[in-house]
C-alpha cells in the first residue's frame, strides 16, 4: 500500500466565548496531542508504517468549525475519528456525522467540568442520528490539570483505533478470485453484495488460464525468477519430504524438478495479479503491470487445476508468510480454495494483529479417550480435555511453526519488522516440502509439512453467511499445544502426513458452545478456519461492531468487549442486542 487512512481527532469545546472557552483551549487541545502521540507511538500498519493521526487546526465548539474540521479531514485523507473533551458542548453542533467513518468520543472524567455530561449528551445524538459511535469514560476522576490517559481510556481507544483503521483500510480494496467455486464449498462461492455493502470492497477475478497465459507468453520478471529459483534450490528442494505415493503415480526426478519451477513462476504470477508489478512494464506489459489492487485473495485449485497443474500449495504458503526470497516482508492474505468467508476473516486477524495468518481445516476433534485408544497414550496438560486438529493441504504459513521467539524465548508469530533472519531460518528448515499426494493432486505439486510449537496463544476465527440473516462471526480464543511425540505422529499420520498441523485447545468457559472442546468444534460454522497470533478477540468483536456483524460464538471476557454505546439501548443481553442493533443499522456502505 502506498497511503494509509489516518484517524482524525477532534478538540471538542464549551463555545461560550467571553471566558469559559477561553478558559478551556489549553486543556483540550493538550488532550487531543496526547490521544494522537498514544496511538501514533503504539500501533502500526501491516508495512511498520505507523499510524497518522490529523488534529483539527484548532478546538471545536461551533458547527462552522465542525465543517472546517470535516473538510480538513477529507483532504488529508481521513477514515476514523476520535472526538475529544473534558467539559460541555454543543453536542449535535460539534459531532462528526461523516458516516463512512467509525467513531469514537472520550469524555474526559474530571469534577470541574462536565465532561462526561457531553459525552453522554452526544452519544444520545449519534443514537438518535443512527450514526454509532464508540463512548470512552474513565473509571476514576482525574484533576483538571492532569493530562495524562488513563490505562482503561487507552486501552479503549487504541482497541477503537485498530478496529476503525481496518475498517478504513479495506475500504475501495479488491478481493481477487483466481478461480472460482473449489469442490461446492459454500465459502468459495464469492458474494460481492457482501463485500461492497459490509466491507467497501469489489470483487475482481480471473480464470486460472491467466496463470497459464502468463507463463507461455512469459510474462513475469525472468530476472526475479531466477533469484526466486536459487533461493528455492537452496532453502526448499533441499528439504523435500517423504513421497507417500505409490510407485505408478511417483513423478520422476526430472518431472519434480519441473513442478518445482511451475509453482515458483505461480507464485510470483499471482503475486503480480493481486498487486501488480512495475517491472513488467518495463518489459512492455502495462495492462499486466498494474493488479487489481487486492488486499486479500484466494486461490481456487481444486479440482479443475489440481487435477492436471501442480498445486497451489506452495504459492499459498509462501505468499501467506512473512518472508521470500525477497527477503522479509508483510505477509499476504491468500484463501486456500477460493473459501472468501475464511480470507475475511483472515483479512481481519492481518489487519488487526500486523502478523502471518494460518488457514486450516478444522479437521478432527479429538476426544481424551479417542486419544487413549488409537494410541495408549493419555493426553496432559492443556490437551488434557481434547484437542482440535488444525491441517490443510499445504497452505499454513510457515510463521506458523512458532519457530520465532519472544524475549522470554516462548514460541511466537511476530511483525515481519521484528523477524530475524536467524529465525527465517529455522522456520525454512523445520519446514519440510513433501510431494504432493496424487490421490488427492493428480497434477503432483508440493506441500508444506510443518508442526506448530505449543504455548502459543491464538484466535481462530471464521465469518459465515446466513440466508436470511447475513455474515456472522466465529471467535475462539486458546493455545497451540504439543503432544508426545509418538502420539502427535499416530494421530497426524491417520490425516496425512504430508501436511501442516497445528494442535488446537481453545479456552472455555459456561457459555454453551465452549463448555468443552467437543462443543467448540461442534458449534463451528463451517470447514476452515482462520488461525492469528494472540488473544485478538476483543478486537475482532469491534471491528465487528463497525460492519455491523454480529458475533453469534465467543469465549471473551466480558469486560473487554468494546461496542458502539447505541449497542446498550437494544436490550441487556449483550449478544442479542448485538444482533438488533446490527440488523436495524445495516451495513455500511447499503
Amino acid at each position: 500500500m502506498n497511503k494509509y487512512p489516518k484517524i482524525g481527532i477532534r478538540p471538542t469545546i464549551d463555545g461560550r466565548q467571553g471566558g469559559v472557552r477561553e478558559s478551556l483551549e489549553e486543556k483540550t487541545m493538550n488532550l487531543a496531542k496526547a490521544v494522537a502521540e498514544l496511538i501514533s507511538t503504539n500501533l502500526r500498519h501491516g508495512d511498520g508504517t505507523p499510524y497518522e493521526c490529523v488534529i483539527a487546526d484548532g478546538t471545536i465548539g461551533r458547527v462552522g468549525e465542525t465543517a472546517a474540521c470535516a473538510e480538513k479531514f477529507e483532504r488529508e485523507g481521513v477514515g476514523a475519528t476520535i472526538s475529544v473533551t473534558s467539559c460541555w458542548c454543543y453536542g449535535a453542533e460539534t459531532m462528526d456525522m461523516n458516516p463512512y467513518w467509525p467513531k469514537a468520543v472520550w469524555g474526559f472524567n474530571g469534577t470541574e467540568r462536565p465532561g462526561a455530561v457531553y459525552l453522554a449528551a452526544v452519544l444520545a445524538a449519534h443514537a438518535q442520528k443512527g450514526l454509532p459511535a464508540f463512548g470512552i469514560y474513565g473509571h476514576d476522576v482525574q484533576d483538571l490539570n492532569d493530562n495524562t490517559i488513563p490505562a482503561d481510556v487507552a486501552e479503549k481507544i487504541l482497541r477503537f483505533a485498530r478496529a476503525a483503521m481496518a475498517v478504513a483500510t479495506m475500504r475501495g480494496k479488491s478481493y481477487l478470485s483466481m478461480g472460482s467455486v473449489s469442490m461446492g464449498i459454500a465459502g468459495s462461492i464469492v458474494n460481492p453484495d457482501f463485500f461492497q455493502e459490509y466491507l467497501g470492497m469489489r470483487n475482481e477475478s480471473i480464470d486460472l488460464t491467466e496463470i497459464i497465459r502468463r507463463m507461455t507468453e512469459g510474462i513475469y520478471d525472468k530476472e526475479e525468477f531466477e533469484k526466486a529459483m536459487e533461493w528455492t534450490r537452496k532453502n526448499c528442494m533441499t528439504k523435500e519430504g517423504v513421497d507417500v505415493n505409490i510407485p505408478e503415480k511417483t513423478k520422476t526426478r526430472e518431472q519434480k524438478d519441473q513442478d518445482w519451477e511451475f509453482i515458483v513462476k505461480m507464485t510470483i504470477i499471482m503475486r503480480d495479479l493481486m498487486i501488480g508489478n512495475p517491472k513488467l512494464e518495463k518489459l512492455g506489459f502495462k495492462e499486466e503491470a498494474i493488479g487489481h489492487n487486492a488486499i486479500a485473495a484466494g486461490f481456487q485449485g481444486q479440482r479443475q487445476w489440481t487435477d492436471f497443474y501442480p498445486n497451489g500449495d506452495y504459492s499459498e504458503s509462501l505468499l501467506n508468510t512473512s518472508f521470500d526470497w525477497n527477503g522479509i516482508r508483510e505477509a499476504f492474505v491468500l484463501a486456500t480454495e477460493n473459501d472468501a468467508c475464511n480470507g475475511v476473516a483472515m483479512l481481519f486477524g492481518h489487519l488487526l494483529s500486523n502478523r502471518a495468518q494460518i488457514f486450516s481445516d478444522v479437521r478432527t476433534y479429538w476426544s481424551p479417550e479417542a486419544v487413549k485408544r488409537v494410541t495408549g497414550k493419555e493426553l496432559t496438560g492443556l490437551a488434557a480435555n481434547g484437542i482440535i486438529h488444525l491441517i490443510n493441504s499445504g497452505a499454513t504459513t510457515l510463521d506458523g511453526t512458532g519457530e520465532a521467539t519472544d524475549a522470554e524465548g516462548n514460541p511466537t508469530m511476530k511483525p515481519f519488522w521484528e523477524i530475524t533472519e536467524e529465525e527465517v531460518d529455522k522456520m525454512l528448515k523445520n519446514t519440510n516440502w513433501c510431494p504432493a499426494n496424487r490421490d488427492y493432486f493428480r497434477g503432483g505439486g508440493f506441500s508444506s509439512n510443518s508442526l506448530s510449537k505449543g504455548g502459543m496463544p491464538v484466535t481462530m476465527s471464521r465469518l459465515n453467511l446466513v440466508k436470511g440473516l447475513g455474515p456472522v462471526l466465529q471467535i475462539a480464543e486458546g493455545w497451540t499445544v504439543e503432544l508426545d511425540p509418538e502420539v502427535h505422529r499416530i494421530l497426524d499420520e491417520r490425516t496425512d502426513r504430508t501436511w501442516p498441523t497445528t494442535w488446537f485447545v481453545p479456552r472455555l468457559c459456561d457459555r454453551a458452545p465452549f463448555k468443552d472442546v467437543y462443543s467448540v468444534m461442534n458449534n463451528w460454522g463451517a470447514n476452515h478456519g482462520a488461525i492469528s497470533y494472540g488473544h485478538i478477540g476483543a478486537d475482532l468483536i469491534t471491528l465487528a461492531s463497525i460492519l455491523r456483524i454480529p458475533v453469534c460464538m465467543h469465549n471473551v471476557e466480558e469486560d473487554k468487549i468494546f461496542r458502539p454505546s447505541a449497542w446498550n439501548a437494544f436490550g441487556m443481553d449483550k449478544e442479542g442486542a448485538d444482533y438488533r442493533a446490527c440488523k436495524n443499522y445495516g451495513p455500511i456502505y447499503k
